[in-house]
């Protein structure tokens, strides 16, 4: 039995507030995190992702707030991700009801704290969350971004996936920077070639832009689809990104 692929909107979060921009840039309010997370689990999303997109310390307890309120009000697995810097930091966010942890900048200033979340905390809690763009100029022809894409880490996309999963990542979250908010469909060569070096759970991100694009992520390998802005505008719901799915034979719950 293959596993059910997973639909999951994606949370921009800044200061308690869902926010939504193309490319990082220019980001408008979209609303009030825990009612839209309770209506995309009415909806039937399989789970729900925070970003908090401009963590710094002073948020922080907005953020773990937020967490807290909430997995009081909606049922099903919240992954959190945004200025988590330690092992210290995964714990609290999990001690509010976050079931996994999403870490890049983090990770890529200290690799070894991947190891660190998986020893303590266990594979599946470690989302390795990745900016992935084109670049020429690496061996894969992808590269990892940090700052929302705009620097460049000068380090190998498929490289980095292999070694953030080696050291105990369970799960990748690829986010295209090359599509991000773009609304042309899913980085299809990008998952691929992600999908060609990993085995762990792969959640595409970055592009949606209608029900049908998550078929062809799901084609090239996505066990996970993840969008935001096509789902707060109320362009598409997870109902119908499920649907196009299941017609072409995925595995839906």
């Amino acid at each position: 039995m293959s596993l059910a692929i997973r639909v999951i909107p994606c949370l921009d979060v800044d200061r308690g507030r869902v926010v939504k921009g193309v490319n990082f840039d220019n980001l408008v309010d979209a609303g009030d995190p825990v009612e839209l997370a309770a209506l995309y689990g009415e909806q039937g999303a399989d789970e729900i992702t925070f970003l908090d997109v401009t963590a710094t310390i002073d948020d922080r307890r907005t953020t773990y707030d937020l967490v807290r309120h909430t997995a009081e009000n909606v049922f099903i697995p919240l992954t959190v991700g945004g200025g988590v810097r330690s092992v210290h930091d995964v714990g609290l966010l999990l001690e509010h009801g976050a079931d996994k942890i999403s870490v890049n900048s983090a990770a890529l200033a200290n690799p070894g704290l991947l190891d660190e979340i998986a020893a303590h905390f266990g594979n599946q809690v470690c989302v390795i969350s990745i900016d992935a763009k084109r670049d020429p100029s690496l061996p894969s022809g992808f590269g990892v971004t940090t700052h929302g894409g705009r620097k460049n880490a000068g380090i190998d996309a498929l490289a980095w996936v292999t070694e953030a999963c080696e050291r105990g990542a369970g799960e990748v979250l690829l986010n295209s920077i090359d599509a991000d908010g773009t609304k042309n469909g899913f980085d299809v060569e990008m998952i691929d070639a992600v999908r060609a070096v990993t085995s762990v759970p792969l959640v595409a991100s970055g592009g949606a832009g209608k029900a049908s694009d998550a078929v062809e992520a799901y084609q090239a390998g996505a066990d996970a689809i993840l969008a935001a802005s096509i789902f707060h505008h109320d362009k598409v719901t997870v109902g119908e990104v499920k649907a196009s799915l299941a017609a072409v034979g995925a595995v839906v719950r």
